[in-house]
């Protein structure tokens, strides 16, 4: 995937390590580093166990296996696309909550995907065979994803498994992920949206909180539930203040690895550029939202997660404007080229470094057209997506897998289907209000004489024009979709349909720029950055992590409050604290299941609690275990301080926050009369009250 997609990442290492600080891919989990901290160390049995227990959602999101029967706890805001596609006008499961009484009740999710990654291979020689020093960027880009297509297509023909091979150290190690995959996921529990969201956007990223984000699932195989290889004990009495804790789960992408000029790109144009198109989109989809009940219902998880974003992307470009970040990136840099010129057979890193920098100042030349077109935030929305998948499926499967884009390789076919025929309800309306803002934004960036945004828009308005694309497609119907694919690219092309009349409008010139992009830029920046990291690699050895991947990872650290402008924040909020900071009032209006609870829970069991444990997005939904093995967190945010982690990782006031597991059990059995899942979950006694160190 394009980097400013997921930030994909040339290796920087080397500011010096927290004691905490590391994403670790679970063949290198660094087990006597964690043992000289903490006197322990997990053992490989322990780890496995973990890594089998653990879950990646299709949707961006991470969760464990809780039961023998294949329960997933994941929080409620990765759950809530698909509580929202399980939603109607007469049904906002979204607002209400919901509860499946008895297995039969459980709702099947319309696409969803949940993997669970059984072993991971190195296969760097295999990928770096037919590359070599005398490449190009856009040779070496060529060459590994020819590669990796064959690699994985291979593994998937022999194991029937997802076969991913993961770039690491920008190319310098390749690794192959093999995963099993669940595609009948179905919704056992979700609470209000009032009490998952509690706080509303005002206390997003903050801390204390007081968050029920969770939700369960239940994944089935063949129409009966999964009896997981592995699944989590559950801690009833929940996390302590100081305790050793490991999050497992998929951080989405970081930059700490990425080059002083690579920063200084996404410092400007691109954050800035992306911060101002989802303020501007998300102030379209309020108006809408505003319109009547139904439209705020429908609406409400865009709005969601465009707040998430912006409140994200704001406190990363806080990262990137701290000087004191950039001069230890500069320092760095400074310091491995002048001790790399004594390595023998290592490409010079001063080159790299700059050929790095000159990529980026090309770049910087044609990168917002590559973020409307490609990205593509010209052409928000559902429809629009599935029309560019149709129209690129039907074309890209006319070559082998190796020559394909690369989300259109064989050994990903499955996954891409299922989200492209899903049957999940798309709403026109909405789908205008947002088509109409990204023909805005092409006229604005492209300008309104240019060729593309002429023929897009003709001589009507950008909101005519999104009348006519929405109105006069038929691919609002899966049938459709799965009628216009079977015809092939002939099909396609003779559909009459608007919305493919527009995605093949628009893709010439956005597969020009994304070919520019990667043999211009992803090329030199895989080519350059492995030099680098072999660097690193000699000098300092191995003993470092790669930047996240959405691949699965382990962090550890301790339970832990820190200090803010003077005052003590506490390690743990609780049941009492929740009542004390409700006002009634959205966003801190509890629920009426709550309030109708509020004289039968325990006040002092904890309720939300901090981590020095390194996360970032991606990691929503990640079990937090303590030394057992046991299930005592669900994370599920960080506070503000923690969003500059993605350049520098702090553990100074950087917390990650979690739902506490005897949080979870008291709201199942005594707030929602689904002791049946408590039970299911964690057949023991009844929680003991927290460690009176927690405060409300």
């Amino acid at each position: 995937m394009p980097r400013l997609l997921l930030l994909s990442l040339v290796v920087l290492a080397a500011i010096p390590a927290s004691a905490d600080e590391g994403m670790w891919t679970f063949n290198s989990v660094p087990k006597k580093r964690i043992e000289q901290t903490y006197g322990f160390s997990p053992s490989d049995e322990w780890l496995r166990h973990l890594q089998r227990a653990s879950v990646r959602f299709n949707n961006g999101g991470s969760g464990s296996f809780v039961s023998a029967d294949g329960l997933v706890l994941t929080n409620h805001h990765v759950a809530s696309d698909c509580i929202q596609k399980l939603s109607k006008q007469s049904q906002d499961l979204i607002q209400a909550g919901f509860l499946a009484k008895t297995r039969q009740e459980e709702i099947a999710c319309p696409d969803l995907e949940v993997n669970v990654l059984e072993s991971i291979e190195t296969v760097t020689d295999r990928i770096t065979a037919a590359v070599t020093a005398q490449m190009t960027g856009a040779e070496v880009f060529k060459a590994q994803r020819e590669a990796m297509a064959k690699v994985e297509q291979q593994c998937a023909e022999e194991t029937g498994l997802r076969c991913d091979v993961v770039s690491l150290y920008a190319g310098a190690v390749f690794d192959l992920y093999r995963y099993q995959r669940y595609t009948d996921v179905r919704l056992a529990f979700a609470p209000e949206f009032d009490i998952a969201f509690f706080g509303g956007d005002p206390e997003n990223f903050t801390y204390p909180r007081y968050d029920l984000d969770m939700a369960l699932f239940r994944a089935y195989d063949g129409g009966a539930p999964v009896h997981p290889k592995d699944h989590l004990s559950w801690s009833d009495a929940g996390p302590m203040d100081g305790e050793l804790l490991f999050v497992s789960g998929h951080p989405g992408s970081t930059s700490r690895r990425l080059t002083v000029a690579q920063l200084e790109l996404l410092r400007s144009p691109a954050m800035p550029f992306q911060i101002s198109v989802a303020k501007e989109l998300l102030a379209r989809i309020k108006a809408y939202s505003a319109k009547g009940k139904e439209q705020h219902r429908i609406a409400q998880k865009d709005i969601f997660g465009l707040e998430n974003r912006l409140k994200a992307r704001t406190g990363m470009l806080s990262g990137l404007e701290d000087p004191a970040l950039m001069k230890k990136k500069r320092q760095w840099e400074e310091d491995l080229k002048r001790r790399s010129q004594t390595l023998p057979d290592v490409t010079h890193v001063a080159e790299a470094f700059e050929e790095i920098a000159q990529a980026q100042k090309a770049f910087a030349g044609f990168y917002k057209r590559f973020a409307v077109l490609e990205q593509p935030l010209a052409f928000p929305g559902q429809l629009f997506s599935v029309a560019r998948t149709l129209l690129r499926r039907t074309e890209e499967l006319t070559k082998p897998s190796e020559e394909r884009l690369r989300e259109y390789r064989e050994s990903n076919l499955r996954s891409l289907d299922q989200a492209l025929f899903s049957p999940a309800p798309i709403y026109p309306d909405l789908e205008i209000e947002k088509l109409t803002y990204g023909f805005e934004l092409l006229r604005k960036e492209l300008g309104a004489e240019n060729a593309l945004v002429k023929s897009v828009l003709g001589k009507r308005s950008a909101r005519q024009a999104a009348e006519y694309y929405v109105r006069g497609t038929k691919l609002i119907d899966p049938e459709m979709r799965k009628t216009r694919n079977a015809q092939g690219v002939e099909g396609v092309a003779k559909s009459g349909d608007t919305m493919l009349e527009l995605a093949r409008l628009v893709d010439p010139e956005a597969r020009a720029v994304r070919k520019r992009y990667e043999e211009e830029v992803d090329g030199v920046e895989k080519k350059d950055g492995a030099a680098i990291s072999r660097a690193i690699f000699a000098l300092e050895g191995r003993e470092s992590y790669p930047d996240a991947t959405f691949t699965l990872r382990l962090s550890f650290g301790v339970a832990k409050g820190y200090r803010e402008g003077g005052k003590e924040i506490p390690w743990a909020t609780t049941f009492a604290g929740l009542y004390q900071h409700a006002t009634g009032k959205p966003p801190l209006k509890l629920p009426e299941s709550f309030v109708s609870a509020k004289d039968k829970v325990d006040g002092a069991l904890s309720f939300n609690f901090v981590s020095t444990d390194d996360i970032i997005g991606g990691n929503s939904g990640s079990p937090a275990v303590n030394k057992a093995g046991e299930l005592v967190g669900l994370i599920f945010d960080g506070n503000l301080q923690s969003l500059p982690n993605a350049y520098v990782y702090s553990e100074e006031r950087a917390r990650a926050v979690s739902v506490s597991s005897c949080a979870i059990l008291e709201a199942l059995r005594k707030v929602y009369g689904a002791a049946f899942l408590a039970e299911e979950i964690s057949p023991k006694t009844p929680p003991a009250a927290t460690p009176a160190s927690a405060a409300p």
